[in-house]
């Protein structure tokens, strides 16, 4: 009967205890937790430290989980692990508890031990794993983007920005510098040479001196200067406080107050709050009706909401407006690809014709250059890698200091296992802007493929610092996502070759709820 123990003094200490412990189990099964853990705390307290007694930690611990308390799960876990290090019950056990707890590092390194010891064919435990990953990734990205350090983005994405901005008062006057007043002069020139760091201390600089109120209205573009650099570098309520400063100005021409709504409405679409940037719009419209990128930003806020039609509406008044805006002709047509693939209407010759009516529109450099890189990534996306590296080939000879692109070739080059040209093309971006995220990532990727492991998750780690938020669509962490996905497999990967466990890739185990 439960409870019963035999008196049996020639029983050894043990054999008592697996008595105890055999009766607990009974009261377990009873669902009688609190007799069961008396029963194995009788167990555990006449019992030599030897490697049996890891069993009556790991019942206790079994019974604590039924009452949900995982801080005794993990403890009688550890026990029993430090009784048996190979005991997988428990450490499967002790992840789950850890999980309960949030202590989501501690479940993932856990379980992925119980895996690599089961050679990952345990389905369940395989299942367990992806599920921890996908929360441990997930409070990656959140820590991240909560503790973030304050880092100008890479060159190439301030130049895409800017770009999305063709009538911007501010950036405008680089076209006519002779018109620049003179106390606009030192942040412009920043500006032009790309010391993009320089830009904010300038503007303060101005905004500060006791004569600034004094200046002309044209001094709200300095303002507006600044809190175009705030958004860029994520200090959004700064930015969104100078925006304030300008629309509370009657000083303000239509112009920087429009601009600066749109810059406001865009930033709210990336902090979700669409209700406000929908007001935005609709001020911003009714101060300058035939300003493009309201319509083109407004467009990238119905994507967010999946109202295809309303953006589609949206970015055919941008181009309507403005046919020479190139981000704004690219969107659309990007879009619109997208749209005509997932109602099977794609046509690749149809595709081929848009594309070389946008080459022929945009004839400058850069312009032509985005198109190329544009039309590429189509062209991978259908596997069509061939196609695809000549446009970035014609890309690069348009606009041979961008390192986006030179990155994007060796993205391709890896496909087809180039890692010596890949490299040239990567050192090459990192020599234009060390910033640039991806060409740290694709460095990582390649020294996974090397085994230098500690490399790899060095440079995943610089990635995820240099990742900035897509100011230019939505807010976005599918790149960041992915980063911490590549940096966890490099993890597991050094775990298995200090285990000496075969290398294997997580990503075919535990797939990764990101875009790789």
């Amino acid at each position: 009967m439960p409870g019963y123990v035999c008196k049996d003094h020639r029983q050894t200490p043990l054999q008592r205890a697996l008595e105890f412990k055999n009766t607990g189990n009974v009261y377990f099964i009873e669902g009688k937790y609190d007799e069961a853990i008396a029963q194995y705390n009788k167990a555990i307290d006449i019992c030599p430290r030897m490697k049996e007694t890891a069993t009556f930690y790991q019942n206790r611990a079994a019974v604590n989980e039924q009452l949900k308390k995982y801080s005794d799960v993990r403890a009688d876990c550890t026990k029993a692990l430090e009784l048996n290090p190979r005991y997988m019950k428990a450490l499967l056990r002790r992840a789950r508890a850890s999980k309960q707890l949030g202590d989501l590092e501690a479940a993932w390194d856990d379980v992925t031990t119980v895996c690599t010891n089961e050679n990952f064919s345990n389905q369940t435990c395989n299942a367990m794993a992806s599920k921890i990953l996908k929360k441990l990734v997930k409070q990656f990205v959140q820590e991240n983007l909560t503790n973030k350090k304050f880092i100008m983005p890479s060159k190439e994405f301030i130049r895409k920005y800017t770009s999305s901005f063709p009538n911007d008062p501010v950036f405008s006057r680089l076209q006519k510098p002779e018109n620049i007043p003179e106390f606009l002069r030192k942040p412009l020139r920043a500006l032009k040479d790309k010391k993009y760091d320089d830009i904010i201390p300038l503007c303060t600089k101005i905004i500060k001196k006791p004569e600034f109120d004094t200046l002309p209205s044209t001094k709200l573009e300095v303002l507006l200067l600044r809190a175009t650099f705030y958004v860029l570098l994520g200090k959004y309520d700064s930015a969104i406080q100078d925006f304030e400063r300008i629309l509370s100005s009657e000083d303000a021409s239509d112009d920087v107050k429009t601009n600066a709504l749109i810059k406001r409405a865009a930033l709210y679409t990336n902090l979700e709050n669409l209700e406000m940037a929908f007001k935005d719009f609709e001020l911003a419209i009714n101060m300058n009706p035939s300003y493009s990128e309201i319509y083109y930003f407004r467009g990238a806020a119905y994507l967010t909401m999946n109202k295809f039609d309303e953006a589609k509406h949206n970015f055919d008044k941008a181009i309507e407006y403005d046919p020479n805006f190139c981000i704004g002709y690219m969107q659309k047509y990007y879009f619109e690809y997208h749209m005509k693939e997932k109602c099977n209407l794609f046509s690749t010759n149809v595709l081929a014709e848009e594309v070389a009516r946008a080459f022929e529109k945009y004839p400058n450099s850069s312009g032509r250059a985005y198109c190329y890189t544009m039309y590429a990534e189509i062209l991978i996306q259908n596997k069509q890698y061939e196609d695809a590296d000549t446009y970035l080939v014609k890309a690069i000879e348009k606009d041979p200091e961008n390192a986006l692109i030179h990155a994007h070739r060796a993205e391709l080059l890896l496909l087809w296992d180039d890692i010596e040209k890949a490299k040239e093309h990567l050192n090459k971006a990192l020599d234009l802007d060390e910033k640039c995220e991806l060409v740290h990532v694709l460095l990582g990727r390649i020294a996974v493929q090397e085994g230098k492991l500690e490399k790899a998750i060095r440079l995943f780690d610089k990635a995820v610092a240099l990742c900035p938020i897509h100011y230019v669509s939505q807010t976005s962490t599918e790149e960041m996502t992915d980063t911490f996905y590549l940096r966890e497999n490099a993890k597991l990967q050094l775990k298995l070759k200090k285990l000496k466990k075969k290398i294997i890739d997580i990503n075919n185990i535990f797939p990764p709820c990101g875009h790789l």
